[in-house]
Formats: structure tokens, C-alpha cells, sequence
């Protein structure tokens, strides 16, 4: 089911793949937003990078964002795809940083917050990143791309002044 909220079409399914009522809702609020934020600054790779890791990890974190298998006209599958908007904005390094704080304060309130750090970047395996993770403090993180996701209003009020990535 499509429907205009603001300038953005969303799409809403009915009958959502494997979830609960649980995972229909985060921390008790239905999500009706998601962004992508990424650093500018990257090379076109490096942002394609960002933005599937983000994906992922909220493919993990909400499977109930992925819309069922559909099928073509000859019969083949195709998986299920986002049944969510998820537009890729642009900021700079600092401005990650500050986005970062300011989502963190809301993730009380239902937002959820994902983020790709460069010590993930610079990592060679999952052992690797998780060890020089755990030796930054957070002050010393540099973020790359940023995902939030929930209530509408929370998004907007955190992304509604930041440009598409182009």
C-alpha cells in the first residue's frame, strides 16, 4: 500500500515477512522513517560501502522492514526488498559527530541509531574492528555514515535540514 506523507511516497505492507507484533514496533514505537547519513568527503566507494553495512546491520536489527518474495511475470523469484523509504543524505564529518550525539539522546525515546566508524573501515576482519573499537573512545571516533531509524517526527527533526547525498 503506497501513500504520501510529506515528500516522501512510503510504502506500507499489509502483511509484513516473519514478524511478531514485537517486531512490528521499536521500543514500543512504530517506525514510519529511516535515513542514511554519510560523510560527504568519501570516495564514491567508500560511501556505496558505508550504506550497505548501515543496510545490513538494520536488515539485522528489523527484518520486518524487508517486504515478502514477489514474483515477475514469467513466475521467477525476486526477494524482498526494503518496504521502507531510506534516503541517503549528506553531511560532513563534524556534522556526523554532532548527529550522533543528538540521535543517542533519543534512542529513550524510540529512535534506533546504527553507526560505521572508520575504525570498521580500516579493519581487515570483524576481530580486528571490534579490538581497535574497543581501545577508542568515543571522542575519537571518526564517523562515516550514520542509519536512524523510527517515529517520524524524531527523524525528521534530526535529518529534515540535511541535504540528498548526490
Amino acid at each position: 500500500m503506497l501513500r504520501t506523507q510529506g515528500n516522501f511516497l512510503q510504502y506500507r505492507n499489509p502483511t509484513p515477512r516473519r514478524s511478531s507484533p514485537e517486531e512490528q514496533t521499536f521500543k514500543g514505537t512504530a517506525v514510519t522513517r529511516c535515513a542514511f547519513i554519510i560523510d560527504r568527503s568519501l570516495p564514491q566507494g567508500l560511501v556505496a560501502n558505508t550504506a550497505a553495512i548501515l543496510a545490513m546491520t538494520l536488515g539485522m536489527e528489523r527484518p520486518d522492514l524487508v517486504g515478502p518474495d514477489v514474483r515477475d511475470a514469467d513466475g521467477n523469484r525476486h526477494r524482498g526488498i526494503t518496504s521502507v523509504v531510506m534516503p541517503i543524505l549528506a553531511a560532513d564529518a563534524e556534522g556526523l559527530k554532532a548527529l550522533r550525539g543528538r540521535a543517542a539522546s533519543q534512542e529513550p525515546a524510540g529512535l534506533g541509531l546504527i553507526g560505521v566508524t572508520d575504525a570498521a573501515q580500516q579493519a581487515k576482519s570483524y576481530d580486528a574492528y571490534a579490538a581497535r573499537l574497543a581501545e577508542t573512545p568515543q571522542e575519537g571516533l571518526r564517523y562515516l555514515g550514520l542509519c536512524v531509524h523510527g517515529p517520524a517526527d524524531l527523524v525528521r527533526s534530526l535529518t529534515g535540514n540535511l541535504p540528498l547525498m548526490k
